[in-house]
This record gives C-alpha cells, sequence and structure tokens, in this order.
C-alpha cells in the first residue's frame, strides 16, 4: 500500500491541495496528516473540512500543537504563532473546532507509529531535530518506523542494530529503502509553511510493500497565499518567510 504523509499544512489550502493531487497522480492509496492543520495560515476553516472529509474517507488525521492550542490556550508559544491563534479561532467552526479537538495525539498502522512530535511525550510538543531527540523518540517505541512533523524541515534517521543514531537529509525525489533491520524515524516536512529553503509544499509517500519512503516537493502559488496573509491582518513575517521557505 502506497501512503501519502502531509503534516504541519497551517491554514494554507493552495499547499494543501498542491500535495493532494500529486499524491493522487502517485497513486496514493491512503493519507495520513500528522497535524497542525490549522495556524500561520489564512485558510484554517476550508483546511479543517477539507481534512474532515479526506478522515471520513479513510485518512488518519493526528493531532499537532496548533490544533491543540485551539481548544486550550496559546501559552509557550512564541508571539507570532500566538497572534495567528487568536485570529484562527475566530475563523473556525464549532464543528471544525470538535474535530481539532478530538484528533488522536499518536496512532498505529501496521509497524508505523504516527505521531506529531516527539513520541516519548507526544503531548509535550517537543521538537526532534538532532541525534539526541531522535533517539529519545525511537527508543519509545518498539514501531520500527515514526512518522512524525513539527520540524518543518525534512530529515531521516535511522537507530543501528547497535544503538548508533544516523541522520540524513533526503533529497526530494529519491526513493530510500527502510530496512526491517533498523529503526527509522522520517520527518516529513511541512506543506504549508516549509522551513528549509524551499518554499514548495513537502510531504512523502511510503511504500508499505517496498518498504521505501520518498521525500516530495509540490510547487503552488506561494506568491497568492503570502498576500491573503498580509490581506487577513495576520503578522506580516509570515508572508514574507513563507516566500524564502524559512
Amino acid at each position: 500500500m502506497r501512503l501519502a504523509i502531509i503534516s504541519d499544512i497551517h491554514g494554507n489550502l493552495p499547499g494543501f491541495e498542491a500535495c493532494l493531487r500529486e499524491a493522487s497522480s502517485l497513486r496514493a492509496e491512503r493519507l495520513v496528516l500528522l497535524g497542525d492543520l490549522v495556524g500561520y495560515g489564512p485558510d484554517p476553516e476550508a483546511v479543517t473540512r477539507r481534512a474532515m472529509e479526506l478522515t471520513m474517507a479513510g485518512a488518519i488525521t493526528i493531532k499537532g500543537n496548533h490544533d491543540d492550542a485551539i481548544g486550550t490556550n496559546d501559552a509557550g508559544m512564541n508571539a507570532v504563532a500566538a497572534e495567528a491563534i487568536r485570529w484562527t479561532r475566530n475563523q473556525l467552526s464549532p464543528d471544525a473546532k470538535e474535530f481539532l479537538s478530538t484528533r488522536p495525539l499518536i496512532a498505529e498502522l501496521a509497524d508505523l507509529l504516527l505521531v506529531h512530535a516527539d513520541a516519548s511525550a507526544p503531548s509535550r510538543w517537543n521538537y526532534v531535530t538532532n541525534a539526541a531527540s531522535a533517539h529519545r523518540s525511537l527508543t519509545s517505541t518498539k514501531k520500527k518506523i515514526t512518522l512524525c512533523g513539527h520540524v518543518h524541515v525534512p530529515q531521516l534517521y535511522c537507530l543501528t542494530a547497535t544503538g548508533k543514531l544516523v541522520g540524513h537529509t533526503p533529497a526530494s525525489g529519491t526513493p530510500l529503502p527502510l530496512p526491517e533491520q533498523r529503526q527509522w524515524l522520517a520527518v516529513v516536512g511541512s506543506a504549508g509553511q516549509p522551513r528549509d529553503g524551499n518554499p514548495a509544499a513537502a510531504f512523502a509517500t511510503y511504500d508499505t510493500t517496498t518498504r521505501e519512503i520518498v521525500f516530495r516537493r509540490a510547487p503552488y502559488d506561494v506568491e497568492g497565499v503570502a498576500a491573503r496573509i498580509r490581506a487577513a491582518g495576520l503578522p506580516d513575517s509570515l508572508a514574507a518567510r513563507l516566500l524564502v521557505g524559512r
């Protein structure tokens, strides 16, 4: 089965739809959404509605920290993120808020663990950004492969049988085998606000038969979304960083 894994959409409907179109062209059979449907972008209601439809059709949808903040509070977020969350709350319908609040923090699918952030403590929203944090996340589960988001930068880690942790920055479009003799952790990047210097929407596909993951990019009208961020009165920095992928 070919999975399409999309994370950190952040209220960016065109970026989300670009990933979905590409996933469809690749004949993905099931969709995984790894959280942060909202926050930062101008389309929180539309993105959440789209995710609701996809979930009804069989997609697995995980809760992210921005999704969680809609129904709790924005304590701990930086000033820009908190301002975007407060704006986003006012854009969401009760049904959308209910959907976001009821997403699970973690899910399992065969030998896959699906989570937004660090799997060792999903509700703490710790980032997986280096060997130490990847090791902590991987050793918290017996699953062979962990798929997560939260960081907005694609990355692949593996834990060898001898306990050595190796990190790798993947190239887009290159199939990477994930042999079952090791444990793997893939950070799939962000569809709605990439931070690796490439403005195109990021997502990944994983084939459960061949055990190959492919990190992918989907171009879309970044300038148009940046203009609508500004028109909505959201912080200008959110538009500026969208244009450069930082």
